[in-house]
């Protein structure tokens, strides 16, 4: 039965035909879920929340951060260095007091996968990496959970049902995991902010629609949508035995996401914002070259230094560099953090070039040690 104060709240959905009092009872009874609360996570967790979904698990184990309030709307500035997982429970709350919310601001792994899925009917995947991706739709085949999917690239996204009766899972998509040539840097590769929320969006419809059992779910296939036209395409999927195949979670590390250690050792020589301050004062020659993008090189840079955006470093062709740069040229590269300037780093050892070292930390670690920009 609904209370007063629900059947106040959810009077939209009770005067909706072929929805009414039985799909609300239906989205009360169930749970839901939902791995990462960030861009797509975010609205997922509004829409579910305020549609009165009984039960909801928010797994998240990260900070809010500035750079989050682009796009992750739940949040403000009062909210940075807290934990997502716990300030969204308290702030869903407030929307809607009548259904009970879990935080779980863990790291999802495969220790505790199968364990946060079994007390849930349905999964919603929010996270931003391919290799959490793979766990999770894994972890729902063992556990024969329907997982929402739903992911974001610049001005793309897309969104589809898996495991759903049967049907393809996220591994008939995306059989194995990409290369690491073919992928984007990370958290440091752009997005526009609005696009989040409408992919988040429409993952919390599917969610609905399978709960409820109104419409037809995006099972075999997949939604791509593109905001630069506002156009959208259905791309069929059909299950495949290897996607089906999943008995046993297992973790997959890819360079750009979180462990750089072999990529570091089998590539580049780490340098310190120190020694490379005794480099330069000693005038040795050397070429420093900043991989990040126009905008943040507008806000501060290590002077002096060469600038090629890691975008022009992903295709085959040698990136666009002096003619007089020799191949044994002593480079260092930086990027923000240290990761774009791998990413580089392996590319230009691709192209012949040898003394390749990278800044440690990049300029946000120059900059925490005092060493001045420009």
């Amino acid at each position: 039965m609904l209370s007063t104060k629900e059947t106040d709240q959810y009077q939209r959905h009770l005067s909706l035909p072929g929805f009414g009092v039985e799909g609300q009872l239906k989205l009360k009874k169930s749970s839901v879920l939902v791995i990462g609360a960030g861009g797509l996570g975010c609205p997922v967790l509004q829409y579910l929340v305020g549609a009165g979904v009984g039960k909801i698990g928010i797994v998240d184990d990260d900070l809010v951060d500035i750079s989050n309030l682009q796009r992750q709307v739940l949040f403000n500035h009062d909210d940075i260095g807290n934990s997502k997982a716990k300030v969204a429970k308290l702030k869903l709350s407030l929307l809607n007091p009548n259904i009970e919310i879990i935080d779980y601001p863990n790291r999802f792994n495969s220790s505790n996968a199968e364990n946060l899925l079994r007390g849930f009917d349905i999964v919603v995947d929010g996270t931003d990496n391919f290799s959490t991706r793979y766990l999770i739709n894994d972890a729902c085949v063992i556990c024969n959970k329907i997982l929402v999917y739903g992911a974001i690239f610049k001005f793309e996204g897309q969104v589809s049902v898996f495991n759903f009766n049967n049907g393809p899972t996220y591994r008939c998509l995306f059989p194995s995991p990409p290369s690491a040539k073919a992928l984007p840097s990370c958290s440091e590769i752009g997005v526009l902010g609005v696009l989040p929320g409408i992919i988040g969006n429409l993952q919390a419809l599917e969610v609905i629609k399978v709960l409820t059992g109104i419409g037809d779910p995006l099972s075999g296939r997949v939604l791509l949508y593109d905001a630069l036209t506002q156009q959208t395409r259905m791309l069929k999927l059909n299950p495949t035995k290897d996607g089906l195949a999943v008995t046993s979670l297992k973790e997959i590390s890819l360079p750009c996401e979180t462990n750089q250690n072999d990529m570091r050792e089998q590539i580049i020589k780490e340098i310190s914002p120190q020694e490379l301050v005794s480099i330069m004062e000693e005038r040795n020659e050397v070429f420093l070259l900043d991989v990040r993008e126009g905008w943040e090189r507008a806000k501060s840079k290590i002077s002096p230094s060469f600038h090629v955006p890691l975008g022009e470093f992903e295709s085959s062709q040698r990136p666009v560099l002096p003619d007089s740069l020799s191949e044994n040229k002593k480079i260092i590269v930086y990027c923000k953090a240290g990761v774009r300037s791998l990413m580089a780093c392996q590319s230009l050892r691709e192209h012949g070039f040898k003394e390749l070292h990278n800044l440690s930390g990049g300029i946000l670690e120059w900059e925490s040690k005092g060493f001045p920009v420009s």
